[in-house]
């Protein structure tokens, strides 16, 4: 059961993301307390009012309609905070707006923790994006937040495969077929490399991000993949004790 789930998830995070509506031609700039979305870190403290403004550059011969600003941060292909903030104005063709509201992100701290990618973008009235940012924000959280718990979950997750696969191993009881067998190691593989992945995001040392996560999932997941490969045939009888027959003879 704990492959199956690992496989899933797996499986989730592998689509492809949605076909985004946003207009080359439409920029969008930001920054949070003064300090520019896209350079540096951004700190995110639930404890914490910011101050978020918004320049929208409207490149196009037609008016853009700006109607809510989302401000979301998402990791492994999956979104674990995300704050609308509806600040409807008009963009003229040709022209740019500024725009600065609050953010109160009190309940930040129960959602997220660590580095991961964040995302600021503004939506018209038909809930389609009309330009984006991104960056690296630095949430300080709780390890029982929403991503917290579900590291804690897919550790589990990977220990219980792990577990299982050993176990099977040590009772003689794989499946003859070698790729069998190392289909039965997979799982254990893949929920390592999301282990490490969401480990290095918590521990604020790497943002989880295509180029960081693919290498380590891979890498995990081929590695234990060779392993149960090469785990012994379970009907291979183990090596026989040597008898010497002078000490036989001695004996009788």
């Amino acid at each position: 059961m704990a492959g199956a789930g690992l496989l899933l998830l797996c499986g989730i995070m592998l689509l492809p993301p949605a076909a985004s509506a946003q207009d080359g031609s439409v920029i969008l700039e930001a920054d949070v307390d003064g300090r520019p979305v896209g350079v540096g870190t951004l700190v995110l403290d639930p404890a914490r009012t910011a101050r978020v403004s918004i320049t929208v550059r409207n490149n196009t011969n037609t008016v853009q309609r700006v109607k809510t600003v989302r401000i979301s941060g998402s990791a492994l292909a999956l979104t674990f905070f995300s704050y609308d903030t509806t600040v409807p104005f008009d963009v003229p063709a040709r022209s740019s707006e500024t725009r600065s509201f609050p953010l109160e992100p009190t309940d930040l701290g129960a959602q997220a923790i660590g580095l991961l990618p964040v995302e600021v973008e503004v939506i018209d009235v038909t809930r389609e994006s009309i330009a984006s940012v991104e960056t690296t924000g630095d949430v300080q959280g709780s390890l029982w937040s929403v991503y917290g718990a579900f590291g804690l979950g897919v550790l589990v997750l990977t220990a219980l495969s792990w577990a299982g696969a050993l176990l099977a191993l040590g009772r003689r009881r794989l499946p003859a077929n070698r790729w069998q067998r190392a289909m039965r190691f997979l799982p254990a593989g893949i929920g390592t490399g999301l282990v490490a992945v969401i480990s290095l995001s918590v521990l604020r040392l790497v943002a989880p991000s295509p180029t960081a996560e693919i290498p380590f999932i891979v890498g995990a997941a081929a590695a234990a993949f060779v392993l149960g490969y090469l785990t012994p045939h379970p009907g291979e009888p183990g090596p026989k004790s040597y008898v010497d027959p002078d000490t036989v003879r001695i004996q009788r």
